[in-house]
């Protein structure tokens, strides 16, 4: 180790761009094997204004034989390789930081709630979206430059760095035209597949103008009175459109010139539907009656595991990898409910077992609860989820979808025939109590079922994780205070 790492001085990094993930991988790795602390660490790209006082000590970095290997998580290189294409200047060293902790406090790949954890995912959530964002609101206009055929460009302003990380969907999707895409950091062109190129060309550059880009054609009037034509004023919510199509996207949208007078014209003939005269609709009263068992209820928990997997009562069950039962002892004093098993539960057949089942475990531990002491499931047992690309993401069950399932879980409270149970959500809330319950007002608080059973509410250990990270600590107190009063129940709500 050299004297001036001994002596912990600031060490500067440079790396080659602003997305250069290899680099930094293998500059964390040196740094890390030569014992560099974060704090002694000073990361920067090479458009960094003051990158010419730096470039010389960040190649002592980059030179073979000088890292070492460094045991983390699959997940966690998956998430610094998002985290660094966003805009925070200060991402590599969180990202650092982290690593450095995973090697020295081995607890912290368990612990969902720290800080730099949630802010790395938090980063993370913001680049996919915003890669989701280029993909649904770039828009091409043809270019006439001298070519056999014309070049399709648009220009787009990310929010991120992630034009590299969306060029191969565009590749993809429009593999046989000659495309460009122009943002105010990065550029990429496509060359598609000739003779001269076989298997066609992706080259990135620097960034452009706006200026540079054709101005509106034949085509784009004929694709605004399309838009025209298809937009549905019964259908117009503009705070949904303005969360999934925020406004600062509008200016590069041709559609977007036309969303006001759309949304006048909805609203003014919203006004003639108010003044004309009321008419009497036809009653369709919907039931939600929970179904009966299939061939009667369930005698063992063994046997209802083995028909919930069979059941077919609502869509859920034919896309989810299998059905999950709860587990535990019987005749516990307390059975918590959640909502549904997530991604991880789906692929293993255990309830809470994914990053909210480690909260929850976590909790329990902190309370000094014996997990296998309490009995876990979940009021809707199949995952219901929707793809994004090759993600699995939660969806919320539909009423009719939980009232489906209502008699499984009834079933399974009559076999382990708890003393108590608690409601972690409002879906495992409205599935025990059989109506809706109004969660953060009545969290904490004894509630009795129709059969006499106590049910204390309280939120779903997820919630936690999707709560902003400044105000971690005091939900994280608050959720705790709920479960305390689960272990410990009013008298006169356990059985004797």
């Amino acid at each position: 180790m050299s004297a001036s790492l001994a002596r912990r001085e600031p060490v500067s990094v440079v790396l080659a761009d602003e997305t250069d993930f290899a680099g930094f991988r293998r500059a964390a790795r040196a740094l890390a094997a030569q014992g560099v602390p974060p704090e002694a660490v000073m990361w920067f790209t090479a458009t960094d204004a003051c990158n010419a006082l730096f470039a010389t000590q960040a190649s002592v970095f980059a030179e073979p034989g000088k890292t070492a290997a460094v045991a983390v998580p699959a997940t966690f290189v998956a998430l610094c390789e998002t985290v660094v294409q966003h805009d925070d200047p200060q991402r590599f060293a969180l990202l650092y930081r982290l690593l450095w902790r995973l090697q020295h406090e081995p607890s912290l790949r368990h612990d969902p709630l720290d800080a730099d954890v949630l802010l790395a995912r938090q980063m993370a959530r913001a680049v996919r979206r915003d890669q989701h964002k280029t993909t649904a609101f770039v828009r091409f206009r043809p270019l006439n430059d001298g070519s056999a055929g014309p070049l399709h460009v648009a220009w787009f302003e990310p929010s991120h760095h992630t034009v590299e990380a969306v060029a191969p969907f565009f590749m993809r999707r429009f593999a046989n035209i000659r495309w460009a895409i122009l943002t105010p950091r990065r550029s990429v062109r496509w060359e598609p597949a000739s003779a001269a190129l076989p298997e066609g060309r992706l080259v990135f550059g620097p960034g452009a103008r706006k200026e540079d880009t054709p101005l509106a054609d034949a085509g784009e009037a004929l694709w605004l009175t399309y838009y025209a034509n298809i937009f549905n004023p019964a259908r117009l919510k503009l705070r949904m459109m303005e969360k999934e199509m925020p406004r600062k996207y509008w200016r590069n949208l041709p559609e977007a010139e036309l969303i006001a007078p759309l949304a006048a014209a909805a609203t003014e003939r919203s006004g003639r539907m108010v003044a004309e005269a009321p008419t009497t609709p036809r009653r369709k009263v919907v039931t939600l009656a929970r179904a009966p068992t299939p061939n009667g209820p369930a005698q063992t928990l063994e046997a209802l595991n083995a028909m919930a997997q069979r059941c077919r009562e609502c869509p859920i069950g034919e896309h989810a990898t299998q059905a999950v039962v709860g587990q535990g002892p019987r005749e516990p004093l307390l059975m918590f409910v959640g909502e549904q098993p997530g991604d991880q539960e789906d692929l293993r057949g255990q309830p809470f077992v994914g990053p909210a089942g480690q909260l929850f475990d976590r909790a329990l531990a902190e309370l000094g609860v014996a997990r296998d002491t309490v009995y876990v499931a979940n009021a809707v047992k199949h995952f219901k989820y929707e793809m994004r690309g090759k993600r699995r993401i939660h969806k919320t069950p539909a009423q009719r979808e939980a009232a489906a399932c209502a008699h499984w879980l009834e079933d399974e409270i009559r076999l382990v025939n708890p003393a108590a149970l608690v409601a972690l959500g409002a879906t495992a809330a409205r599935s025990l109590m059989g109506e809706a319950v109004a969660v953060t007002r009545e969290r904490g608080q004894w509630q009795r079922r129709a059969d006499g059973r106590p049910v204390l509410v309280t939120l779903h250990p997820s919630a936690l994780l999707r709560a902003d990270p400044a105000g971690h600590q005091q939900a994280w107190a608050d959720w705790l205070a709920d479960l305390r009063c689960a272990l410990d129940p009013p008298k006169l709500l356990v059985r004797s």
